[in-house]
């Protein structure tokens, strides 16, 4: 719905379509730290919570990709990154590795978010752009902890299988 409404739109900003992207980005903040702060875990809200992120991550680049609100540079490098670790957590799943969630990536989230709810409230500027730059770097580095991970679980999953 928030593609519709901001693809619709003439300056890809309408109220509405800025308003449900607010609402689901913190809906899924809260979800999940209430999730933490109750102690409850579901392997369904382990799958659904990155999910989630990305998919909204996606949807926001595409707007700001449309509408020329963030840099498109970035808005690819972010659009690749979202892409591998699609790829990454599809494979893991079926090697039977499961991949913890890192802090650096769970922080790496909010910069994004910001960069997008921003320039979807004020428009194009320093403050977006800034953020989408930080969140960018934090989401590589936490990246490159995934990767690294994975290959430790995975020869650990292969050690412990050959033994």
């Amino acid at each position: 719905m928030f593609l519709y409404l901001a693809l619709d739109s003439t300056n890809g900003r309408p109220v509405s379509g800025t308003v449900l992207f607010a609402v689901i980005a913190w809906s899924d903040y809260l979800d999940g730290l209430a999730a933490r702060l109750t102690g409850q875990y579901s392997r369904m809200g382990a799958l659904l919570d990155p999910l989630t992120d990305r998919l909204l991550v996606i949807s926001g680049g595409i707007v700001a990709w449309e509408f020329e609100l963030l840099p498109r540079w970035a808005i690819a490098v972010l659009a690749a990154r979202e892409a591998f670790m699609l790829l990454l957590t599809q494979l893991a799943l079926r090697k039977g590795v499961d991949l913890e969630v890192n802090m650096l990536g769970r922080w790496a989230v909010w910069p994004v978010m910001s960069a997008f709810g921003l320039v979807l409230i004020f428009g194009p500027g320093i403050v977006p752009d800034t953020a989408l730059y930080v969140g960018l770097v934090m989401t590589l580095a936490a990246t490159v902890l995934y990767v690294q991970d994975g290959i430790r679980r995975l020869r650990e999953r292969q050690a412990s299988s050959s033994a």
